[in-house]
């Protein structure tokens, strides 16, 4: 293993944290960053396990003393990627996966340009509306206002895709993990050094299908799915 940083952002809805867990599951020598938050816990979450719930004089503590790699304010709430997580994945020789937004993507990148991005879409519009609908109603937060806001902020963190390495459309669970998995076997067998073999090629051609240049015709055609909506949005909702 090579201590590879591996960053995943996607917008809210598009299937990042079932895709990061079947990564984190299925593929060996991962770790995971916990992010720390000041928002309140969602749901069944817990914490230590989907977030660190720490207080706003907790973060802005820990800010001062130099302990995240990256944090941003999303919504008003402050995110925030703990330095050890990668300090200890390194000292084990394992890779680590940071699940992040564009705002702590865009900072990984700038202090270290060799991590890998992945961005996840959803494969269109429609389909994000609706599983933030049915989020909305597991959650008891079935308000409209709170899905055109998320609609909204997709749509923002859309735009960010071409800063990324990797694009991957969500259309099909088993075909995304399939596909996520083989990006990261392909920068972990091209770090290496090592030869690809014959039994590489398909692995390696499945990553390549994910590359930016390959995605972005797509991936144009889904934010203007968004951009064509936006309309109407904006004379709902103000974007806070």
């Amino acid at each position: 293993m090579s201590g590879i940083l591996f960053i995943i952002s996607a917008p809210s809805g598009s299937g990042k944290t079932t895709l990061t867990n079947e990564l984190l599951r299925l593929v060996p020598g991962l770790d995971f960053s916990v992010s720390y938050t000041t928002r309140k816990p969602r749901g069944s979450e817990a914490d230590g396990r989907d977030y660190h719930f720490v207080s706003r004089q907790q973060f802005e503590e820990m800010s001062a003393r130099g302990e995240f790699l990256e944090h941003a304010n999303v919504f008003g709430e402050h995110y925030g990627t703990g330095r050890r997580y990668l300090e200890e994945a390194r000292r084990r020789g394992h890779d680590l996966v940071l699940d992040i937004d564009v705002q702590g993507a865009a900072q990984v990148k700038q202090k270290m340009p060799e991590a890998v991005s992945i961005f996840i879409l959803p494969p269109s519009r429609e389909v994000l509306e609706m599983r933030l609908r049915q989020r909305s109603q597991a959650e008891r937060m079935d308000s409209e206002e709170v899905i055109r806001r998320r609609l909204l902020e997709a749509r923002k963190e859309i735009e960010n895709y071409s800063n990324y390495d990797y694009i991957l459309v969500n259309d099909r669970l088993e075909h995304s993990i399939a596909h996520l998995k083989a990006i990261v076997a392909a920068e972990r067998l091209k770090r290496s050094g090592a030869k690809p073999s014959a039994e590489d090629a398909p692995v390696l051609a499945a990553a390549e299908s994910c590359l930016l240049p390959n995605v972005r015709q797509r991936a144009e055609q889904i934010l203007a799915s968004f951009a064509l909506a936006a309309g109407g949005w904006k004379n709902e909702v103000r974007v806070q």
